[in-house]
């Protein structure tokens, strides 16, 4: 038997997905039925839309570049895999899932393929080879870009915790206070410093606050970052209080030999208020009500 040239048999796959494309579809949603299919994360004819055009452009790359991925025909496939992997990301599909959307595909091509090629022994095996090797490539990108788009996910939303995990506050004019729950560490202490500054420069204020009660240790590193901050902030032109200053806390730093010598600590927030107060020229007076009141 003669062996069919190969460019003919990359045609012949895109031509079996273009004349099947109907039945190919039907079957493949029921695979992904059967599979991972996710009703509740997304409506079937959205996922119907995706499939036509996943084959539509699968379809456009077979027939300008073959079945190189690589190539510049396969550019519109790999740009709707990417925009389908992070919207599976952010809807919340798994990884397993969304590589299914691409691998549950291939028991349907496969059975097209056996019908076409199955007086051709020798086309049949080629022709499944190339799918195979075709079809593996895109599920692994699929499952490449997902991964990407969660750690880009999960990255934002850590940011966006440490911005809401470290609220600056304004206490009177002139005054901040920066509280601070949970550890420190390097990541942290950056957003601490820019939120800090970033509020010094837009209220112009003199005196900021670090309350650390809400911090359950300090050792070493956590005193250096908090340093940081400090020195930071007295560079915009802003005293620091560092306040929630606890006995445990206290020996901690007495023990390490943690110096912050020129650094006012109080043992309480309303403590440091009140130096804070002192240090912007505020006097309160307290009211006493007359008798008969």
């Amino acid at each position: 038997m003669n062996s069919v040239p190969m460019d003919q048999k990359v045609s012949g796959l895109a031509r079996i997905i273009s004349q099947n494309q109907d039945e190919l579809m039907n079957e493949w949603m029921r695979e992904m039925s059967v599979a991972t299919r996710r009703g509740d994360l997304m409506k079937d004819a959205d996922l119907r839309t995706q499939c036509a055009n996943f084959l539509r452009l699968v379809t456009a790359g077979i027939e300008s570049g073959g079945t190189n991925f690589e190539s510049g025909a396969w550019n519109d496939v790999r740009e709707l895999l990417g925009e389908i992997s992070r919207d599976r990301a952010q809807r919340g599909f798994s990884p397993s899932e969304t590589a299914t959307f691409v691998f549950s595909f291939k028991r349907p091509l496969f059975r097209q393929i056996r019908q076409t090629y199955k007086s051709d022994a020798d086309g049949l095996a080629t022709e499944t080879w190339a799918a195979t090797e075709l079809f593996d490539t895109i599920g692994l990108f699929t499952t490449e870009v997902y991964q990407k788009s969660r750690e880009e996910i999960i990255r934002r939303q850590q940011e966006e915790l440490l911005e809401l995990s470290t609220p600056v506050v304004k206490l009177w004019d002139g005054i901040l206070a920066l509280p601070v729950i949970g550890t420190l560490d390097s990541a942290r202490t950056q957003v601490v410093m820019e939120s800090l500054l970033q509020a010094i420069v837009q209220s112009n204020s003199r005196v900021a606050i670090i309350d650390i009660t809400g911090v359950p240790t300090v050792d070493t590193v956590v005193a250096q970052h908090l340093l940081k901050t400090v020195t930071a902030a007295r560079l915009m032109g802003a005293e620091c209080i560092i306040s929630g200053v606890r006995p445990q806390i206290a020996q901690t730093i007495v023990h390490l030999g943690i110096n912050l010598l020129g650094v006012t600590t109080k043992a309480t927030l309303a403590a440091a208020f009140k130096v804070a107060l002192d240090r912007t020229g505020v006097n309160l007076v307290k009211e006493t009500k007359k008798s008969g009141e």
